[in-house]
């Protein structure tokens, strides 16, 4: 159907992208093994990769001409991104003024989050699938648990909170971490999210019976906690939310592939080297740094982004028989 005269990132669903989610580089300083391999990846050369200028040219479009609201900087490893606070400052200028969060794997973080804070970050997620130092060096390939957890305590002591963990659990590696991790997290003021693995990796190894389901996460703590559906409507939030034991602690679930979330998605999200994405699971993608490269004027471009969403497809389809990993990894799509 031809699309109406509306400036917003609509889609033929009725959905309404409002949550922008900005990759800043597909580099990373870990090695998780559901994510890439040993040996690292063939980064993005650096001419391929978004220009602060064009970087922040782009958000802006999408605050001022696209209705964005929110928007989260992902990686990679977004603390690898030189200038990185800069880039928020001139992001958390901008007017209306867009909501900044950060998603990233901490390391690093402890001697940076007091100045993050400072340019306008408003708020930290931290990928942490244990406690256990052994663990955390098998899934990362690296010994930095101890700066992780460092980095955590310094973005909750500049005031970027609630601070939330990403976990994701999988079978035979941290399966028993599900309630070390949120007695952990409810000790420390954390809010703790657990995530199902989804087909994201480099090795295209995704397996889905390798998969911790949402159902088996919850059993898990069930076993240790009275958990109560969260009153507060869920909305487009990305994890169902429960309570835990009366509150005011509460853990979430993100299902993606056993209780898909589509029909609410509110996402849309551009790579490091300057793609617009409908979808986490696309394969399909518009090149808005060529554009941008070419002399394009912003409401060329912000209608090149609008055709994008107005052709989002209805769900990621990893259920259907026919579902094609993206080419691309979570380390080049952006989190």
């Amino acid at each position: 159907m031809p699309r109406p005269e509306n400036p917003h990132l609509i889609d033929t669903f009725g959905r309404v992208a409002t949550d922008l989610r900005v990759s800043l580089t597909d580099r990373c300083n870990l090695r998780c093994t559901y994510c890439m391999p040993a040996e690292g990846l063939d980064w993005m050369p650096g001419e391929q990769v978004l220009s602060d200028d064009e970087l922040v040219r782009l958000m802006r479009i999408a605050v001022e001409r696209l209705g964005v609201t929110d928007i989260r900087l992902t990686g990679g490893e977004p603390l690898l991104r030189p200038g990185l606070e800069d880039i928020i400052g001139r992001v958390t200028a901008l007017s209306p003024r867009p909501r900044l969060s950060m998603t990233t794997n901490g390391i690093g973080l402890a001697r940076r989050a007091a100045g993050l804070a400072e340019a306008g970050l408003n708020r930290i997620n931290v990928s942490l699938d244990t406690i256990d130092p052994k663990t955390f060096l098998e899934i990362t390939r690296r010994d930095r648990l101890s700066h992780v957890l460092a980095g955590m305590a310094a973005a909750r002591d500049a005031g970027m909170s609630p601070v939330k963990v990403n976990a994701v659990l999988m079978r035979g590696v941290n399966e028993t971490e599900a309630v070390p991790l949120l007695k952990f997290c409810l000790a420390e003021g954390y809010h703790l999210r657990f995530i199902e693995q989804m087909p994201l990796d480099a090795q295209h190894g995704w397996n889905r019976g390798e998969m911790i389901t949402a159902a088996e996460i919850l059993s898990m703590l069930g076993g240790s906690f009275e958990l109560t559906p969260f009153p507060a409507a869920r909305g487009g939030a990305p994890a169902e939310r429960w309570l835990v034991d009366g509150g005011p602690g509460d853990v979430g679930v993100i299902a993606s592939v056993t209780r898909p979330f589509c029909a609410a998605c509110e996402r849309t999200r551009l790579t490091a080297d300057g793609a617009v994405r409908s979808c986490l699971f696309s394969n399909d993608e518009t090149d808005l740094r060529a554009l941008a490269r070419a002399g394009a004027r912003d409401e060329e471009i912000a209608d090149a982004w609008r055709a994008t969403m107005w052709g989002k497809l209805a769900g990621h389809e990893i259920n259907d028989a026919g579902f094609a990993q993206p080419i691309r990894p979570m380390s080049a799509i952006g989190g």
